[in-house]
């Protein structure tokens, strides 16, 4: 989620999740703050204003395999601008968004295994999952029918899912990510939602090998980070933007190994049939007929983001060289745990700017005119202070 998970959801998870939660007014029989033991501290959303203010509420006790921690950083996702507005129509409110969430241990289960007290965590999109379908056995969460998002879902208990916009996750110690100790939390934050976003289609579709012509649409929070993980499995890049702006930011800082305008036809012309695959990480209306074009012969246009109306998609050019439009969602807990450890051992971060919690409505206005580079952290540990 882009984004994600502005990489959204599956239309059958979103069918699922309103039968479940038609008339959550009617089920709830106890106020956000009474539902759980545990008191906790957030900020939510109450309406389709988006407009975000302190909340209290609950979390629960901490269960045989769960794992509890203190909310360190949260990054912000496009995704989660998205149900804050209701964009997607199926937002319940109060919503607590945030799934990108790290921090340190303060308590584990009696039967939790791989995790202790002061360990470095994250919890990205996903917080529950059936544990019996195929997905599920193949370590496919994200697809599973039955998947719980992190937040605005309802948990196998009847209660509604909170994110990280809050003090403190709660957390079956199965969708628990480890982080490496040499990966700094806030800068890494992002990476479980944007990094495992692109990570898995490349590896899925085979643009991981050395040598690949990967192209990447959008530089924004999840293309520049694309680039970044393109660049480390040995892959020349070409970043496809609207804004030639970018082409400095997208060769020099990022590794790109070259730049292309869209709107530019001679460029777009003269690049035709170059690329393997082209990670299209791009959430507005756009048309696919350039992109499809700069493809090989075989070759796959991945789309993970989410626009909010069909895209067009002429059939001519996909059979003319045999080629794939296709999509990804997010990825299993195991592919990323391996992503995140694969950007440890090649110091891949997100390029964030660090807000404090106050400024959060801020940085939303900011985030819906495109104005970060290239993705907001919450500093939560420092900044959320209780108005109690």
């Amino acid at each position: 989620m882009i984004d994600i998970i502005s990489t959204a959801h599956s239309f059958q998870h979103i069918s699922l999740y309103l039968l479940s939660t038609c008339d959550r007014s009617i089920e709830m029989a106890k106020s956000p703050e009474e539902e759980h033991p545990r008191k906790a501290f957030g900020w939510a959303a109450r309406d389709t204003s988006g407009v975000l203010s302190p909340f209290k509420f609950s979390r629960r006790a901490t269960g045989d395999k769960d794992v509890t921690f203190r909310v360190l950083y949260c990054g912000i996702c496009h995704s989660d601008l998205h149900m804050l507005k209701n964009d997607w129509g199926y937002t319940a409110y109060p919503l607590v968004p945030g799934h990108e969430i790290v921090g340190v241990v303060t308590e584990v289960g009696s039967k939790v295994e791989t995790f202790k007290v002061g360990d470095k965590v994250g919890v990205g999109c996903m917080v529950g999952a059936c544990h019996s379908c195929n997905n599920c056995a193949n370590n496919l969460e994200n697809y599973c029918p039955k998947s719980i998002l992190t937040y605005g879902f309802k948990y196998h208990d009847g209660t509604i899912t909170y994110g990280g916009y809050s003090d403190i996750m709660v957390a079956d110690e199965h969708f628990v990510i480890r982080i490496p100790d040499n990966l700094p939390l806030d800068a890494c934050a992002p990476l479980l939602c944007s990094g495992i976003t692109v990570y898995s289609p490349m590896k899925f579709y085979g643009l991981d090998k050395p040598g690949m012509q990967v192209g990447v649409v959008g530089l924004g929070g999840l293309g520049h980070v694309a680039v970044k993980f393109a660049k480390a499995m040995g892959a020349k890049v070409t970043v496809i933007s609207t804004s030639a702006k970018k082409k400095k930011e997208a060769l020099e800082s990022l590794g790109a190994d070259s730049f292309l305008v869209s709107s530019d036809q001679d460029e777009m012309q003269a690049a035709q049939g170059k690329l393997d695959g082209i990670i299209d990480t791009v959430s507005a209306m756009h048309p696919l007929v350039p992109l499809i074009g700069l493809l090989k012969l075989n070759g796959k246009l991945v789309l993970v983001g989410a626009p909010e109306k069909p895209l067009e998609l002429p059939v001519f050019p996909l059979i003319m060289g045999r080629k794939t439009v296709a999509g990804s969602l997010i990825g299993g807990i195991k592919e990323t745990q391996e992503m995140i450890d694969f950007a440890a051992k090649h110091n891949i971060t997100s390029d964030i700017e660090v807000i404090p919690m106050d400024y959060v409505n801020t940085a939303m206005e900011r985030l819906q005119k495109a104005d970060v580079k290239y993705r907001f952290v919450i500093d939560i540990g420092n900044t959320l202070k209780s108005n109690s």
